[in-house]
């Protein structure tokens, strides 16, 4: 019997250099690359229940006639069809009327309130850049409207819009002589103003927020070399200040708007279920439309339209923001 060498033994097992070798596994990077996805799961799965299984329940209701009478068990309500859809698309019909006359008021609403909370945000984003004595503590006051819960913050203005005692009326009336009499300011047309005052409220320090950050990224030799130009403030807003903004306000806008429209917090604490006539927005006609008249049908055909909007709006808006950006010098 021959004894083989521990060195030899090694060389054999381990081959010469040229010697094909056969394909190694790695399971760590296995499980490297499969982990992100398992971090991923539960809020995919989270997702799944809040968000995709409601919709699609919705969908289905409305192609359905359920109302009151069938409630306790939906699934045995008889088969609309786009019955509900016609009739909510049909503006010569009562139905259809109001909903378009509510669908008009939020656009007004959400222009109005998305340009203002915009306006307002960038203008005091822009003051708070340069370092003055108390700087910290506005900005911090600042943010008190978005750090307040949206029902807190909504029933202080109720309370301030009250017609006899209310805070408003108060100041225009009796101290400062602007109205010639106490409005009333959740009811009738002033609905509508009292409602935006609350929104761009609670709105513009989240645009504050975002646009202050945003300043952050711009370097200051830019408005340094400016000045030494001769450049005034106002030329280095619209030259340096805006321009560098432009992807942030992008997606500020964007996510104002969205927001916006589909509010529903704000005007239910302000009016309750049934909302002025100037202040009917969408998202609660369409709560009355399924909750306080009880066709579920209907009211699930509006929100569904409503999501097609906002798919549309969005995906035209990224579509053209894209085009800009890819345009861009």
């Amino acid at each position: 019997m021959t004894a083989t060498a521990p060195g030899a033994e090694a060389a054999v097992r381990k081959g010469p250099p040229g010697a094909a070798r056969g394909p190694r596994r790695r399971p760590g990077r296995i499980r490297r690359i499969g982990l992100p996805y398992l971090l991923l799961l539960p809020a995919l799965l989270l997702e799944l229940l809040v968000h995709l299984v409601p919709m699609v329940i919705g969908i289905v209701m409305s192609f359905k006639e359920l109302t009151q009478f069938h409630i306790r068990d939906w699934g045995s309500a008889p088969w609309a069809g786009l019955d509900n859809y016609t009739v909510s698309v049909d503006f010569d019909a009562p139905v259809g009327k109001a909903l378009l006359h509510s669908f008009l008021v939020t656009i007004a609403f959400t222009l109005l309130s998305v340009g203002l909370c915009w306006l307002i945000g960038t203008a005091a984003a822009i003051c708070m850049q340069d370092g003055f004595r108390g700087r910290g503590l506005l900005r911090a006051l600042f943010l008190v409207p978005y750090a307040l819960p949206v029902y807190a913050a909504v029933i202080t203005w109720v309370f301030m819009f009250q017609h006899d005692n209310g805070l408003v009326n108060h100041v225009l009336h009796d101290q400062l002589g602007i109205t010639g009499k106490p409005s009333f300011w959740l009811i009738g047309d002033n609905s509508f103003a009292a409602l935006l005052t609350v929104s761009v409220w609670k709105g513009w320090p989240f645009a504050f927020l975002i646009v202050m950050a945003g300043l952050q990224n711009i370097p200051r030799e830019l408005y340094e070399a400016a000045a030494l130009d001769g450049a005034g403030m106002i030329q280095q807003v619209r030259r340096i200040t805006l321009p560098s903004l432009r992807p942030v306000n992008q997606v500020l806008v964007l996510v104002l708007f969205l927001w916006t429209f589909n509010d529903f917090n704000t005007p239910y604490v302000m009016f309750g279920k049934t909302a002025p006539e100037a202040a009917d927005l969408v998202s609660v006609h369409i709560y009355q439309a399924s909750f306080v008249t009880w066709n579920f049908g209907t009211g699930s055909a509006m929100s569904v339209l409503l999501l097609l909007f906002l798919l549309v709006v969005t995906g035209f808006y990224l579509a053209l923001t894209s085009r800009g950006r890819r345009t861009a010098p």
